[in-house]
């Protein structure tokens, strides 16, 4: 099931818990699909700022995406912002093969013009493929 111009309800964002020594508390993040589920959230965001992406390697984001949609029957929406497009385009066609609903990219910190943001959400949609259902995580740093 994937995001489209007319998906509606709401997505909760997901935080992603750690255990003390860094790793991710996969316990924890169990609990949490099982209670957004029992609360009735129309679909689940993961991997977001909140989502503390910035901390994990690659292989960390899939698992986490992979765990999430496995555990959930409600559609799953991927962070996969990345420095470049080409660790975009990858952890996209990863999570997208895994059965996300989507992607969200959120902008680099450097745009600073309306023009910067239009070129570079251009960019990120031809790196990861027109055919992939995105969204734009609104986030002010």
């Amino acid at each position: 099931m994937t995001i489209t111009r007319g998906t509606r309800g709401v997505y909760a964002i997901a935080p992603t818990p750690f255990e003390p020594d860094g790793s991710i508390d996969v316990t924890s993040l169990d609990r949490l699909v099982d209670f957004y589920g029992e609360v009735g959230v129309d679909g689940l965001t993961v991997l977001g700022q909140l989502g503390e992406a910035p901390k994990l390697d690659q292989d960390e984001a899939l698992d986490i995406a992979r765990r999430v949609i496995a555990r959930t029957d409600v559609p799953v929406v991927v962070g996969v912002s990345a420095p470049g497009f080409a660790a975009m385009r990858s952890l996209t066609a990863a999570v997208m093969d895994a059965g996300a609903a989507g992607v969200m990219i959120a902008p680099p910190r450097t745009l600073r013009t309306d023009d910067q943001v239009v070129g570079y959400y251009a960019g990120a949609a031809q790196a990861i493929g027109t055919d992939v259902p995105f969204v734009i995580q609104d986030y002010l740093y």
